[in-house]
């Protein structure tokens, strides 16, 4: 084993279990990102290259990596995810909001980029699945009780959960994973409709010009790769940006509507409860009462 693993002091920065009946977006972090699948099965897209996950696989994805996941069962998908920094730094620990991507954030340093070259997946033998969801599940439970010693006992689990992954790339397949179709056309396409989803005009002709490919084409790519239409995809990207602003809770429903996008309040309030289950007055309403309750 590598000798800088010793000196690792991670640092954790968001615990979370994330139930999807129907998932397909395109997430960037500045951290690393620790995927265990609980249920489910879906594609995850690293950065061009396709992989096949299912219950008891581990993923673990560097800072800046590009990951679109697609769910691809019936069964809801149930992710257990953990960000972290591989080594605490009093700057980068104050900051919380993960996917926020700006100058600043995109500095990584270059001991944060240590384990960029290792292979994103292990699949988990069964004994060791319920040890690495036990763990989750504790680190989940210090994490919201917020008590002393909170973070010294979260980057000990870390360092556990690191531990198992990389036990589990013994004897892996050297071929698994292999090239999106499209990868390119598709990155371009998914970062301008991540830069340009406040704009209400957005369109399919205008996202496949800044690809550089035919309106068919890329309605093409998205279907095949993603198993979405363009404009459900942006619909997507709205909402969980619309999700976010309603949880910091500064903001109206109508202000929040206006910026990530939509055309009219009952545009985004049919969308959001198509899309969420709720209104967005209930989801107001609920992620209120947890942060009080919290």
């Amino acid at each position: 084993m590598e000798a800088w693993l010793n000196a690792i002091s991670p640092f954790v920065r968001v615990v979370k279990i994330v139930k999807s009946s129907s998932l397909a977006g395109e997430w960037i972090d500045f951290d690393h990102v620790f995927t265990y699948i609980e249920q489910g099965e879906a594609d995850f897209i690293l950065n061009g290259v396709k992989y096949q996950a299912k219950e008891g696989d581990l993923f673990l994805m560097p800072p800046l990596l590009p990951h679109i996941i697609r769910t691809t069962s019936d069964v809801p998908l149930i992710q257990y995810i953990v960000h972290f920094d591989l080594f605490y730094d009093g700057v980068r620990s104050g900051w919380k909001e993960t996917g926020l991507i700006n100058e600043l954030t995109k500095q990584i340093p270059e001991r944060e980029q240590a384990l960029a070259n290792v292979f994103p997946v292990t699949h988990l033998r069964t004994a060791d699945r319920m040890d690495v969801k036990r763990r989750f599940l504790l680190m989940q439970k210090v994490f919201l009780d917020e008590k002393a010693n909170r973070d010294l006992a979260t980057k000990a689990i870390v360092i556990e959960l690191l531990y198992f992954f990389l036990k589990g790339q013994t004897g892996r397949n050297e071929q698994e994973g292999k090239l999106t179709k499209g990868w390119g056309v598709l990155e371009r396409a998914i970062s301008y409709i991540h830069e340009r989803y406040a704009d209400s005009g957005l369109d399919n002709a205008t996202i496949s010009g800044h690809a550089g490919v035919s309106t068919n084409h890329l309605s093409f790519l998205f279907k095949e790769q993603l198993q979405i239409t363009i404009q459900k995809y942006i619909t997507h990207v709205r909402i969980e940006q619309a999700k976010a602003k309603i949880m910091e809770g500064h903001k109206t429903i109508t202000v929040i509507a206006e910026e990530v996008g939509f055309s009219s309040i009952h545009l985004f309030s049919r969308s959001f409860k198509a899309t969420v289950g709720i209104t967005p007055s209930q989801f107001y309403a609920a992620h209120s009462t947890v942060r009080k309750d919290g």
